[in-house]
């Protein structure tokens, strides 16, 4: 089919001049060659059709990848922030009971200090008592005597073992004594009995004593006081 820019092309051809051979000839040329390449670009077109360009509407990857850059720097200083306030955490733990440590150091210390200045104050306390009991105590010498020994208990009698026998009109019931041995040894005793020698031995003392610690010699002297 002759397209309509070829129909004008021959309407044309057809009102020339009819001696004009050539034009005519020349105009059909024209015409035919038209229409070819018309029928040619058609068949082209029909072949491979016009693409038109389409847009799909998507993700533009390169602001996603910025905002997944900017998520994992985001979620880096999170960590970065968290683990600085664990070690935070952790270190002001460990100075807490560092100091806690010491404390209990320093109060055991200072309680074994007290402890240590109490008893010294309580030696020191009864020392002063002791040497305020020497001081204070008074005694009247009543001059050497002969000692004996004797077990109560071996004798049956309940006195015990800190008395003495004694010519009762030298040293009375319930007088105390301090006898002081020659080696130095002292022993205080009290006078609760008497025995039958204190008549014809004014100057003995029968001294209340188990058979397991009386002295090998048997009888001793020792200097006599009466205390108070």
């Amino acid at each position: 089919m002759a397209s309509n820019h070829s129909q004008k092309v021959e309407a044309i051809a057809d009102h020339a001049d009819a001696d004009n051979d050539s034009s005519h000839v020349n105009a059909k040329s024209i015409v035919l060659s038209n229409e070819a390449k018309v029928e040619q670009a058609n068949a082209h077109s029909l072949i491979n059709p016009k693409k038109e360009i389409t847009f799909t509407v998507g993700t533009n990857d390169i602001a996603e990848a910025a905002h997944q850059i900017a998520d994992q720097k985001a979620a880096a200083a999170k960590a970065a922030e968290e683990q600085a306030a664990a070690e935070q955490a952790a270190a002001e733990k460990a100075a807490a009971e560092q100091a806690a440590a010491e404390k209990a150091q320093q109060e055991a210390q200072q309680a074994a200090q007290n402890a240590a200045a109490a008893s010294a104050a309580s030696a020191a306390s009864a020392s002063s008592s002791a040497a305020t009991t020497a001081s204070t105590e008074t005694t009247t010498n009543k001059g050497t005597f002969k000692l004996s020994f004797y077990d109560p208990s071996v004798l049956g009698s309940g006195l015990g073992y800190g008395g003495v026998a004694a010519n009762l009109s030298v040293f009375p019931k319930g007088t105390r004594l301090k006898i002081t041995l020659s080696d130095g040894t002292v022993w205080y005793r009290t006078v609760n009995d008497t025995g039958s020698f204190a008549a014809g031995n004014p100057n003995q003392l029968d001294v209340a004593m188990p058979n397991s610690q009386i002295p090998s010699a048997g009888v001793l002297t020792a200097t006599v006081e009466v205390v108070g």
